[in-house]
């Protein structure tokens, strides 16, 4: 994180490459990533925010279509005090809806990091 935050907002903080993938998005992808996590940030849910099947409650994704491609965004809202981004990534299922399981691997291992974090952070 570059800035303080202002009243009101929670911290962000990026887990792993998720900041890197992110940015490699196309910009309109990457503008409704960023108004989600805004919206997060501030205790509210974008509209396109929706909960993340794979790690239960407090984890959320944000899935974008662009030219053809599908662009996912996953976050997490379980922590008092600030908002962790979890994976960003270009979906490339070979089986419909389905998410790839290294996809579903890293979110898990990303998500006990983040727990880490927030405890050495925050107590």
């Amino acid at each position: 994180m570059t800035r303080k935050p202002v009243p009101g907002e929670k911290p962000l903080y990026w887990i792993g490459s998720s900041l890197k993938d992110i940015s490699q998005f196309p910009p309109e992808v990457q503008r409704t990533a960023g108004f989600a996590l805004s919206a997060a940030q501030y205790g509210g849910k974008h509209p396109s925010a929706k909960p993340w099947k794979g790690e239960g409650p407090g984890v959320l994704e944000v899935v974008k279509n662009h030219d053809g491609d599908t662009y996912r965004a996953l976050y997490t809202v379980r922590f008092a005090n600030a908002v962790y981004v979890l994976h960003a990534f270009q979906k490339k299922s070979l089986h419909g809806i389905a998410t790839r399981q290294s996809d579903v691997a890293l979110v898990k291992e990303r998500l006990k990091l983040a727990q880490q974090d927030y405890e050495e952070r925050y107590g």
